[in-house]
This record gives structure tokens, C-alpha cells and sequence, in this order.
């Protein structure tokens, strides 16, 4: 008997394992799919890429073609060269298992293809019944968001069906046409639940069975997480955090221990990969510093559409509860009071997530989604800090089945540009380069675009919105370019490295340095000597030459900033040497690393001294001397320099101070010039930092060096009040510093807002000069600002009135400003002799010839601290 059921028992036991592998089989497998590419390929992350060709319903309706132009900043050949244009109705037919959800990642680049031009392309596509995109222009979206090339994902929910039909469906409009570039299905476990509803806490939403598209994918406080490692064979890609944060206060960022262990016993490792976990964003180190803000991201959504917001925690520094707790808002709303990550997960090391839900609304101004962390009084906790380590932020489907939002609005002065290019003559065959190339732009920064436009439109008086101003933005990938291009090598100083384009005398005034010198400098970019953290990438403090110390800025791979300005920074700098104008040393371009070497500031940002709480106090003498160290330095760059030059990009944390105190202007990627100046004005797009950012230059997109000077009268401002530029934790006409302190002003309530400690430390007449120049630099209209030459001489009238408060005061003479401010050198170190050969570019020099052009400047949007 024992034998008898033995054997049936070995039985079952074989015929539920055949069943299992039976079903385990048909299990589709991910698709990767070259569209129009015959034979697939790899692409630069080893992912193989078939041919789409065998999933067609019909081929007749449809044509291969390649591009005609390979943008630089594409990551990949494969799939973005290759695409399959339709030219009436089409669909895919792939096979999934219908029980479960699955991923639709479509990829487009919106090149010009033989015989077809991407900007006639209007088209929708539906899948599964679900529209996903409706209208859509990928030439659009690619010029709104700078982007070379377009990736839009989405989770579509069980269907019960064993296939997924995609179709593709040009729009009526005469001669458009469809097309696509790479396509993934890819099997997905249910990674959706119920969410709660923010200002609903009883009502939760199940979302198991919506329809999503992903918006927004950032690993809080880390870098950037490619899709080769991301968990659970997803492929999702994470991206930084950091253009996204809303004002100054960034916070601090933080990395687990590598002795603690990431265990996940809430959920599966497929909600998100270890290295989310092992990453966060906190508040920072002094209590009362933070109990005064919100650290808070901003994002711009398509309106009339529910979002689901996924919070990411873990705790890998306390292990107890009720030692950081801390409350959540979105929208302005509490969406939790009390957080408190130890409790929630059980323990340390433990990942835990949350989902929240909020519906936004088409109201003016409510196209934003906003999320902000601070820490909670009520449960007197350990630590007055809150934690974030990731987050997702979801679009769900409408009640009809629809994901599609609007084509972002193009401004008034990118359509100019564009019709500019466009009437350009073709370059030859050879080059296979069209006028597509100056359409699409780098793929840098779109959603972070958005971010500082809708940011901007907050900033300034809440006016209303300015015709072509407003944009939906519907995705967020791909935010950066990773350093794999395409360009040809250039040969510098006779080495060969990198693929940028960094002229000889550029060359000839910089150091050149090795990646192995770099990291020998750095301790192999050892996380102790980070004394920095901005869009750019990480700062190192390193050492070099033996006991020189410098400053060491390394391109993240997966950073906004990228090529554009790291050759800005050195075709600029190289030229330019002024006392209070930071200096570049050298740069390293290889093996896809691109760093910056720059004299060490040891007292940091004039941000860090202001408001930060963990650095020295300044003095009023101090900061008006700061402040007069900048302005010397933005005045020889307005008349000093060859060319007038204009920053860009004027706040407290691009004004540096060395060890002595000294300031120097810093960051010069967004930076402008010319070899003229007739006009008065460059027409440009607008880049630049919220908060600081001029109203006029914003209205008018003509770029001055009176920008500079209103810039600059809000660090005259930030330096008197010692708060943000941009505080959204406060109340609503508190909340820009310009319009604040301006109303302030006008009323005569200054003292009020002044720092705390300096009250009773300013003379009077020294106060009052000093806050007259500052309103002088916000008027609106860039006319009636004084020139950087007028603000340097009512700063230093200010100075000899603060120091003499009843004595005689000797009014500085026009034109105090000394251009060449020449430090003795050392001629026995390198770096003496290095900084020996820089030319000051004065414009008293020889002139140069005519075809010098202001091509190299950057066009990446950084509304963040570098």
C-alpha cells in the first residue's frame, strides 16, 4: 500500500511539474524590437534588437528607412537610425499573456528619413483599446524639450487576451504620415495595487487594473540607474533628482553603508532595484535650519488626468522608530502626517513604498504636481529630518481608455529659429546632414525644461501666462545623454581623447590631465572628498602636483548638463583671468569621463555662509566685500573682456569664495557672447536659474547684460535677508525673494526682513544706499537697471559708509575697476607657469578675425545649483 501511494504521489508530483513547465512556456518571452531594421543589431548597453518586421498585420501600408542624420547626443545607433514610417492605418499584433500586465516602451527620433520629413508627422496609436498618444508630434516634442529622441512607456493592464494589437494611425491632416523606431513588450508582474487619495484617506483607489503611463522615474539623491540594472528584467531606467528639486534648499544626499544589507521582506525586489534603496535625499544636519522649509520637487503634468505618486523609503541609518518622522504633502495637500519609514518597513535596511493619488485640474496654474517633505513637531521626534530614496509618478488612464495628452507649445522665438534653420541650404551628401540636426537640439533636459518654465511662471507675480508660454509635457525620458557619441575624435595637445570639439588655443591654456592623474587626485573619486553635488555632476576636492589642492567637477553620465557646456567652461575660461572670476586649471576628456579642474575655493558657495546653517556667519563687512567681488567680476566680464560677455546664470551658488575670503564668479555653461553687440541685445532661448531669472529676458527672449544685473539684484537681496530666492514654503507673495523684498521696499518695512543678525548692524545711510541699488537692479524693464559699473560703485560708496558711519566718506571714482588683477606667481610650479599663459582677453588686444562665432555656448537648461 505504502508502495502504491508512492507511486501515485511521483506521479501527480511529474505531472504538476509537466504542467508548470507547460505553462511557464508559453509565457511570451520580452520583445525588442529595430523597427524598419531587416537585421536588428545591439545596442551600446548589449541589448539585442530584433526585426519588428514578422509582427505586422499588413506590410503594404508600410516603408523602411534610415535617417538621414545622426544626432550627437544619441545614445545608440540601434534603434534610433533605422525606423518604419506608415503611411495609412497599421498594426502590430504581439503575443503576451493576457492574465498579467505588460510594459510598452515606444521609442521615436525625429529625424528627416528619405523621402519623409518628421515635422508633416502627426499620428495616434492605440493599443489594446487604450489610446496612448492621439495627434501626437514627435518633431514637436523633441524641439519643445530640447530632445533628440522621445521615449514614451507604458503599463498596460491583463486584457485576457494571448495578443496585444498596437496600431499606429496617421492623423487626417494632408500628407502625414506615422512612424516609429524601436519597440518593447515587455511581461510585467502586477506592480499596482490600491492607492490612497490624498485628501481622501478612507477612499482608496484600486489601480490593479488601470492603465498607466509613466511620467516621471528618479532615483532621490543617487545617480543614474540604467536599464541593464534595474531589477526583475524590467529594464526601467532611473534617473537623478535633482532638476526637479524647487528652490535652493536641495537638501543633502546620503549613501548606505556598504556593511548594511538592503533585505526586502515587504514586496518584491520588481518594484524597484537595490540601488534606489541604497540612496537618499535628506533635509540636512541643523534642526532649526530645517524645521523653517519643505524640501520639495515640482513637476509639470498634462491637467484633467489622476496621477499616482510612488514614494520609495528605506532606512539605513536609524534603526529605531520614532527618531525621524516627518509629514507629506502633494498639491499642497497631506497626503501623510507622521511618516515614520522604521515603522512602516519593521526595521532597518528594510525598503518600503507608498502610493498616493491626486487628481489635477485644468485651473490656471494647477498643471503642476508638486511634492514636499518637512519634518513633524508632533511626535518630538530624535531628528527633526524627513528621508525620501525614490519615486514614481504615474499618469492613469480617463474613463475613456485615454493617456494621450496634448503636443507641448513651441515659443514665439524657437518657431523663429526654426524657420531660420530651415531655410539654410542642405550640406553635401557626404556629411548627411540636414537642418534636422539644428531642429532637434541635444536630448538634454526636457522635463527638467518644463520644470523651470512652469517654476519661472510661479516666480514671477503670478501673472497671467504669456502667450506661447504654456507647455504640457507628457514625459520624462530621455532626460540626459550618456557619454557615448558618435562624433569624431579631436586631437588636443596631441593626444587623442573624447569626442568634443575644443579648439587649439583653448587647448594651448589649459593642462590636459589624465584620467589616471584625476583619479590619483580624488582617491578614485572617493565619496569622502565630495564637496559638492549639482546638475554637472559630483565636485571632488583633490590634490594634485603633490600638495596644490583643487576643485574636481566629473560629468555624471546621466546628467542635463553634458558636451555643450563642459566646452563652453573651458573655451571660456581658458581666455579669461580676472582676480575675482574663478580659474580652470586644466580638464580630463577620456573614456567617456568629462572633468573640470579649477583653483580650490576652501570657504565654498556665498549660499552656504548665507542660510545653510552648517558654515560660518558672515558679517555685514564680510558680505558687502563679497558682494563687491562679484560685481567686479561681472563688470569686467560686461566691458572688460574682448566681447561683452553675459553670464546667464547669476546666483549665490556661482559666486565662490577662496580661502581668503575673495570672490570669484564661477560656472559659465549657460554663459553668452559675441563678437558684436549692435543690436543691444542676443536672441536666445531662455536658460538660467528660477529666482534669479530676468522677467524681461523671459518676456522678450532677448538676452542683455542688464539680465545679469537684475540676477544679481537678487543676490543683493539674498545677501541682506539671508533666505532663498525661492521659498514655497511660505506664504504666496512671500514666496519669490524679488517681489517680496521690492514690496518691502516701497512700503519701508525692509528692516523687517532683514537677517536676524544683522539688525542693529547696518548703518542706516549704508542700509539705505545698499537697498536702493538692489530695487534699481529689479526694475522691469532692463533700461532703467543701472549698469554693473553703476552697481560696483554705489557697493563700494555703501562699504565706506558702513565703515565710516559718521566720518567723511570718499566716493569711489568711476571706473575703480582693475581688469588685470594680477596675483605674483609662482614660476617654479606648474600651475604658477600655467597660470602665467592665460590671456585676459581684453579688449584692448588684437583683434581676431571675423569668424569667431558664439556657436559653443550650451543650450541645456539648468534651473538647479551645479
Amino acid at each position: 500500500m505504502k508502495t502504491n501511494t508512492h507511486v501515485l504521489f511521483s506521479i501527480i508530483s511529474l505531472l504538476l511539474v509537466f504542467n508548470s513547465l507547460k505553462v511557464s512556456s508559453s509565457v511570451p518571452t520580452p520583445l525588442v524590437l529595430s523597427c524598419g531594421n531587416k537585421d536588428g543589431g545591439t545596442d551600446t548597453d548589449g541589448r539585442k534588437w530584433e526585426s519588428d518586421s514578422k509582427y505586422l498585420v499588413s506590410s503594404d501600408k508600410s516603408v523602411e528607412s534610415v535617417a538621414l542624420v545622426q544626432d550627437p547626443s544619441l545614445t545608440s545607433e540601434i534603434p534610433y537610425m533605422k525606423g518604419r514610417i506608415f503611411t495609412a492605418e497599421t498594426a502590430y499584433k504581439f503575443p503576451v499573456n493576457g492574465t498579467s500586465r505588460c510594459i510598452l516602451r515606444l521609442h521615436f527620433y525625429p529625424s528627416s528619413y528619405t523621402y519623409f520629413n518628421t515635422t508633416s508627422s502627426y499620428f495616434s496609436v492605440v493599443a489594446g483599446g487604450v489610446t496612448l498618444l492621439n495627434n501626437f508630434s514627435a518633431s514637436i516634442t523633441a524641439q519643445a524639450n530640447t530632445q533628440a529622441y522621445i521615449m514614451r512607456e507604458f503599463s498596460l493592464a491583463p486584457s485576457n487576451n494571448d495578443s496585444l494589437t498596437v496600431t499606429f494611425k496617421p492623423s487626417d491632416k494632408n500628407g502625414s504620415f506615422a512612424f516609429v523606431n524601436g519597440i518593447e513588450v515587455i511581461p510585467s508582474p502586477n506592480l499596482f495595487d490600491s492607492a490612497v487619495m490624498v485628501g481622501f484617506d478612507d477612499q482608496p483607489l484600486d489601480t490593479s487594473s488601470a492603465n498607466i503611463q509613466t511620467m516621471w522615474r528618479l532615483n532621490v539623491g543617487g545617480q543614474y540607474i540604467p536599464p541593464t540594472n534595474d531589477s526583475f528584467g524590467l529594464v526601467r531606467s532611473w534617473y537623478d533628482d535633482s532638476p526637479y528639486i524647487y528652490s535652493g534648499a536641495m537638501g543633502l544626499t546620503s549613501q548606505a553603508d556598504s556593511n548594511v544589507t538592503i533585505n526586502y521582506k515587504n514586496f518584491s525586489a520588481a518594484i524597484a532595484p537595490i540601488d534606489v534603496y541604497r540612496t537618499s535625499r535628506q533635509m540636512g544636519m541643523d534642526p532649526n535650519i530645517n524645521k523653517k522649509y519643505n524640501l520639495t520637487w515640482a513637476f509639470q503634468v498634462d491637467a484633467n488626468f489622476t496621477y499616482l505618486v510612488r514614494l520609495h523609503f528605506c532606512e539605513y541609518q536609524l534603526s529605531k522608530v520614532n527618531q525621524r518622522v516627518f509629514n507629506v504633502y502633494i498639491n499642497n495637500q497631506t497626503a501623510v502626517q507622521d511618516a515614520d519609514v522604521i515603522a512602516w518597513s519593521g526595521g532597518m535596511g528594510i525598503p518600503f513604498y507608498k502610493d498616493y493619488t491626486i487628481y489635477v485640474s485644468d485651473g490656471q496654474g494647477e498643471d503642476m504636481l508638486w511634492l514636499a517633505l518637512s519634518p513633524t513637531n508632533t511626535m518630538k521626534p530624535e531628528y527633526f529630518d524627513a528621508i525620501l530614496n525614490g519615486l514614481e509618478i504615474f499618469k492613469l488612464s480617463d474613463s475613456n481608455s485615454n493617456l494621450a495628452g496634448p503636443n507641448p507649445t513651441i515659443s514665439d522665438m524657437m518657431k523663429k529659429q526654426l524657420e531660420e534653420a530651415a531655410k539654410k541650404p542642405f550640406a553635401s551628401d557626404s556629411n548627411k546632414k540636414t537642418y534636422t540636426t539644428a531642429l532637434i537640439g541635444g536630448a538634454a533636459g526636457g522635463a527638467a525644461a518644463f520644470a523651470f518654465v512652469a517654476a519661472a511662471l510661479i516666480g514671477y507675480k503670478k501673472k497671467s501666462k504669456l502667450p506661447g508660454s504654456q507647455s504640457h509635457n507628457s514625459s520624462w525620458l530621455p532626460l540626459y545623454t550618456n557619454s557615448h557619441t558618435s562624433g569624431t575624435k579631436s586631437t588636443v595637445s596631441g593626444k587623442s581623447h573624447g569626442s568634443t570639439n575644443i579648439s587649439s588655443d583653448a587647448a594651448s591654456n589649459c593642462r590636459y590631465f589624465s584620467l589616471a592623474e584625476i583619479k590619483n587626485a580624488t582617491k578614485n573619486f572617493d565619496e569622502s572628498n565630495v564637496i559638492g553635488v549639482g546638475g554637472f555632476g559630483k565636485v571632488y576636492k583633490g590634490i594634485v602636483d603633490g600638495d596644490t589642492k583643487v576643485a574636481i567637477k566629473r560629468s555624471n553620465p546621466s546628467s542635463e548638463q553634458g558636451v555643450n557646456e563642459f566646452i563652453t567652461e573651458i573655451e571660456m575660461l581658458s581666455k579669461l583671468r580676472h582676480r575675482h572670476l574663478v580659474s580652470l586649471i586644466g580638464y580630463c576628456e577620456e573614456n567617456n569621463e568629462m572633468v573640470l579642474v579649477y583653483d580650490y575655493m576652501g570657504h565654498g558657495t556665498m549660499r552656504e555662509h548665507l542660510y545653510k546653517g552648517n558654515k560660518i556667519t558672515l558679517s555685514w563687512k564680510q558680505r558687502l566685500e563679497i558682494c563687491i567681488g562679484a560685481a567686479r567680476g561681472l563688470h569686467y566680464l560686461h566691458t572688460g573682456a574682448k566681447y561683452t560677455i553675459i553670464h546667464r546664470d547669476v546666483k549665490t551658488t556661482n559666486i565662490l569664495l577662496d580661502e581668503k575670503w575673495v570672490a570669484k564668479v564661477s560656472d559659465f555653461g549657460l554663459s553668452k557672447t559675441g563678437p558684436n553687440m549692435n543690436q543691444g541685445h542676443v536672441s536666445t532661448v531662455v536658460k538660467g536659474s528660477f529666482g534669479y531669472l530676468d522677467p524681461e529676458y523671459f518676456r522678450r527672449q532677448q538676452l542683455t547684460e542688464k539680465s545679469d544685473v537684475y540676477s544679481f539684484g537678487v543676490v543683493l537681496f539674498e545677501a541682506l535677508c539671508a533666505r532663498p530666492a525661492l521659498n514655497p514654503s511660505l506664504p504666496k507673495e512671500q514666496v519669490s525673494l524679488a517681489d517680496w523684498a521690492l514690496h518691502c521696499q516701497r512700503k519701508g518695512t525692509l528692516e523687517d526682513i532683514i537677517d536676524p543678525q544683522l539688525k542693529g548692524k547696518i548703518s542706516p545711510e549704508c542700509l539705505k544706499k545698499f537697498a536702493e541699488m538692489a530695487e534699481k537692479c529689479l526694475a522691469d524693464h532692463g533700461t532703467d537697471r543701472p549698469s554693473m559699473g553703476d552697481v560696483l560703485w554705489n557697493l563700494e560708496f555703501a562699504l565706506q559708509m558702513h565703515e565710516n558711519p559718521e566720518g567723511s566718506v570718499r566716493k569711489p571714482t568711476t571706473g575703480s575697476v582693475d581688469y588685470d588683477q594680477t596675483e605674483e606667481l609662482d614660476h617654479n610650479s606648474f600651475l604658477a607657469m600655467h597660470r602665467s599663459t592665460l590671456s585676459l582677453g581684453s579688449e584692448h588686444d588684437e583683434k581676431e578675425s571675423e569668424d569667431s562665432t558664439d556657436d559653443i555656448f550650451s543650450q541645456i537648461v539648468n534651473p538647479k545649483g551645479r
